[in-house]
């Protein structure tokens, strides 16, 4: 999705019936195809936000969707078998990102060594006065996945010694 794009829910012309049938198919579709796209993920839950009222503007982004994916079929997840075992996480958001409810939006990414192995795009459930804190609740979030993934990785009895680093890039949410 062009980043300079901002979906909103009363951006167009509404869609047929039909047509938001279809709408709301493709998006059900790009949902079960971001478990082995994640680079998808970001635009998919914009999209997936205007599934009750689709507008052209949304129909047409996840047309562009489709076209990017056609361009790039051997893109996915790809999984190193060597490598140090050391969980690193990279969190942002888009303070204020939603222009409808002004609510921010979380993203992660998790990797295991060199290997992605888990990343989310949210919208946050509260609107947040600064992004100081907007940022620290991407952080909670994301230290919230990383323990998981931490227990996971004791249950199988995957052999880390080193502790999980969290990159971000709000020196006042540090």
């Amino acid at each position: 999705m062009d980043y300079s794009t901002h979906l909103q829910a009363t951006s167009n012309t509404p869609l047929s019936d039909v047509s938001a049938s279809s709408y709301r198919r493709l998006v059900g579709r790009l949902i079960y195809l971001t478990n082995t796209r994640p680079d998808i993920t970001h635009v998919v839950q914009q999209l997936s936000q205007f599934m009750a009222h689709p507008m052209t503007a949304h129909s047409q982004a996840a047309f562009r969707v489709l076209r990017y994916l056609k361009s790039s079929p051997g893109s996915g997840i790809f999984l190193l078998t060597h490598g140090d075992l050391r969980l690193k996480a990279f969190s942002d958001l888009d303070w204020a990102g939603c222009r409808d409810s002004r609510c921010s939006i979380t993203g992660f990414s998790i990797f295991l060594g060199n290997s992605l192995i888990s990343w989310r795009s949210k919208k946050q459930t509260t609107v947040s006065r600064s992004s100081s804190k907007a940022e620290y609740c991407a952080l909670v979030s994301t230290t919230c996945e990383l323990q998981r993934l931490t227990y996971i990785l004791k249950d199988t009895h995957v052999p880390f010694v080193q502790l999980a680093i969290l990159y971000c890039d709000n020196n006042s949410a540090i």
